[in-house]
């Protein structure tokens, strides 16, 4: 027998849940002006990665900074010195949706690196008075918030059923589907 529409209830429950994702490939190009002029670059690298990330509007602002470390030679590739340069940056992560009917203060952001920020080029400038050093990271966001879920819901004992018994057991102690009798072949199959 089915189910009238007057039994059936609708319900708000809330959840937590994600509503919005993003993901951010970035590039950043740095000029580091060692004391003394660079032969040659004999290394760099980028360490000291922080970060923080906020919602701002229909995007996470993600705010940080990160040391780049520059081992150079110089005086004719006779001595060789580290520099070092703090860079902070601000990048904006775009969501690829976001979910607007969630209760605006209960959004959170998890942020995660997905690719630290790291130097993939390092040269010294046409004049030798710096080095250009181009760093790439990656980060993906997800913003997370309580929002309200609308689910169905059927009055106590629509589940079952009542007039059907699938696991009945007949009066000689034999089941449904146990007078089958499995040796018969069927032959006019071709």
């Amino acid at each position: 027998m089915p189910l009238a529409e007057r039994d059936v209830q609708c319900r708000e429950i809330f959840a937590k849940a994600i509503c919005g994702k993003g993901r951010l490939y970035f590039q950043a190009t740095h000029t580091v002006r060692p004391p003394e002029t660079p032969s040659s670059i004999l290394g760099c690298w980028v360490i000291n990665h922080t970060y923080t990330a906020e919602k701002a509007g229909d995007a996470v602002e993600i705010v940080g900074s990160y040391d780049v470390n520059i081992w150079y030679s110089f005086d004719n590739n006779t001595k060789t010195a580290v520099a070092k340069e703090t860079v902070s940056y601000v990048e904006k992560v775009t969501l690829n949706y976001f979910d607007a009917n969630v209760i605006p203060e209960s959004v959170q952001v998890h942020c995660r690196v997905t690719q630290a920020p790291s130097a993939v080029e390092a040269t010294t400038t046409k004049n030798r008075d710096g080095v250009i050093v181009k760093v790439e990271g990656e980060f993906y966001v997800e913003a997370v918030a309580e929002t309200k879920l609308c689910v169905l819901v059927y009055p106590p004992g629509c589940g079952e059923d009542k007039y059907e018994d699938h696991d009945a057991v007949h009066s000689d102690g034999t089941s449904e589907g146990e007078e089958l009798d499995p040796d018969i072949l069927l032959d006019d199959l071709d």
